[in-house]
């Protein structure tokens, strides 16, 4: 694992300091309230005091508890997924301003 300690910081601007990382893992000491992420994560700005990382379209995976520490898993959205999102949101649109209800799959 590496030593280096790293801070989180999402959208609304909450930060989480002393994050260890271990590969796509961030490893914070205790636990976790989860829904501080949800439709939180973009930006989600990774720093470790020199440099930093800004994903422009992350989202919140999974948390998962071992022991005293709650390991955080994060993700980039995919070209594929964006346009997808974006189909969905302009066909929203459109049948909003035709007064068309949609059938929700």
């Amino acid at each position: 694992m590496n030593e280096e300690l790293y801070t989180l910081t999402l959208a609304d601007g909450t930060v989480i300091e002393n994050v260890a990382r271990n590969g796509d893992n961030y490893i914070v000491t205790g636990a976790v309230d989860t829904s501080v992420f949800e439709d939180n994560c973009v930006p989600l700005t990774i720093s470790d005091g020199e440099n930093e990382e800004i994903h422009e379209n992350a989202v919140f995976v999974q948390a998962q508890a071992h022991g005293n520490e709650t390991w955080l898993v994060f993700r980039d959205l995919g070209a594929a997924e964006l346009r997808e999102m974006r189909l969905r949101a302009d066909v929203d649109y459109v049948a909003m301003m035709a007064d068309i209800e949609l059938e929700v799959e």
